[in-house]
């Protein structure tokens, strides 16, 4: 990878402590990302892989979506949660012709990998690689990703869902390239072995796509409401809760968690939600969350954008949502809703007593 940060530094990357590109001396900024396409380096999120006959068979059985009848150039997002429905981590799966590509939250890789290795038994088919170390990852966001990588030569078919993924060559390099930024807005996610990940940076950055940094990127994910792990997803919070239900298959059969997932599904029985918070004071994460007097929920994440502060916070469900009037700290602020969750049965005429 040394040769990936020698090239950012060159590009003005101000590096944090871990070696990671928190941004740039010409920063690209939320603007950009509505009127054109940056790239993040999002290479110290985990990669796992996981390959063997039984392969499809146990990450259905361990996870939230469904993957027995996934075929190869597929993909979805899933959840990781306990016997109890807690929330491990939210990944991405790619179902390649040999293997699953199993991208994880930054730090969530060694964790899942030991998780998974407790539940896999002589007989199972089933080998598990980590592979963070191998493979550079890199996120294209923006309204003109797709009209950059055309010019380069690279175009996905039209209206193909979040994970769908093929094999391209961008400049002599072999990468992976697939459907979703991670966030909800248009974009792509490249991986790429290390050996080549600074030919494909150096290659995208020419294009005229805008490096950005860590900042922009928790800037972005807290706008767009994309729950992280020691945040919104901890053992505090189920997936559920979290707006996850788009990555949650309810027709698909026995898996951990899914009996306590069904029953707070089939009895409406969500008691609180992730919610955005518009807010005009300085707070910090950890602060409650009042509606008058009342204690609703608690503040998890927060970032300064142009827009003011913005966050992220769990609120029980019967003190409402959007539109909410909350206080947090010294700061007032208003509840929003944000495109990144989903509310599956729940709506402002449909709450949990």
């Amino acid at each position: 990878m040394q040769a990936l940060r020698d090239l950012q530094k060159s590009q003005g990357a101000i590096l944090s402590s871990e070696g990671i590109p928190n941004t740039f001396k010409n920063a690209a900024d939320l603007e950009t990302v509505k009127a054109g396409a940056v790239l993040f380096d999002r290479s110290h999120w985990g990669v796992l892989q996981m390959s063997g006959g039984d392969r499809l068979r146990f990450i259905h059985n361990q996870t939230t979506n469904t993957f027995t009848q996934r075929q190869p150039g597929e993909g979805c997002d899933t959840v990781f949660v306990t016997s109890t429905a807690r929330t491990i981590d939210l990944t991405t799966v790619y179902v390649a012709d040999e293997a699953l590509l199993i991208l994880t939250s930054p730090g969530q890789d060694q964790r899942l990998m030991d998780w998974m290795d407790r539940y896999i038994f002589p007989a199972d088919q089933v080998s598990l690689a980590n592979l963070t170390a191998d493979i550079a990852v890199f996120s294209l966001v923006g309204s003109s990703s797709a009209a950059v990588l055309k010019n380069l030569g690279i175009e996905l078919e039209p209206d193909l869902s979040t994970a769908h993924h093929r094999s391209v060559d961008l400049g002599g390099v072999a990468l992976r390239l697939a459907v979703g930024s991670g966030l909800a807005l248009p974009g792509y996610t490249l991986l790429v072995s290390v050996e080549g990940a600074a030919s494909v940076w150096q290659q995208l950055t020419d294009a005229g796509i805008i490096p950005a940094g860590e900042l922009l990127w928790q800037q972005l994910r807290v706008q767009q409401g994309r729950p992280a792990p020691e945040r919104e997803l901890t053992d505090d919070y189920n997936p559920l809760e979290a707006g996850l239900w788009d990555a949650i298959a309810f027709d698909k059969g026995c898996y951990i968690g899914q009996e306590t997932i069904a029953r707070l599904n089939t009895y409406q029985g969500v008691k609180q939600q992730l919610w955005g918070l518009q807010l005009n004071g300085t707070v910090g994460p950890g602060e409650v969350i009042f509606a008058g007097d009342e204690k609703v929920g608690l503040l998890t994440s927060v970032v300064e954008t142009s827009g003011g502060l913005r966050g992220l916070g769990y609120i029980r469900t019967k003190a409402g949502g959007a539109g909410l009037t909350v206080s947090v700290g010294a700061a007032n602020g208003v509840v929003v809703d944000l495109p990144y969750l989903a509310r599956g049965y729940l709506t402002t005429n449909n709450l949990p007593a």
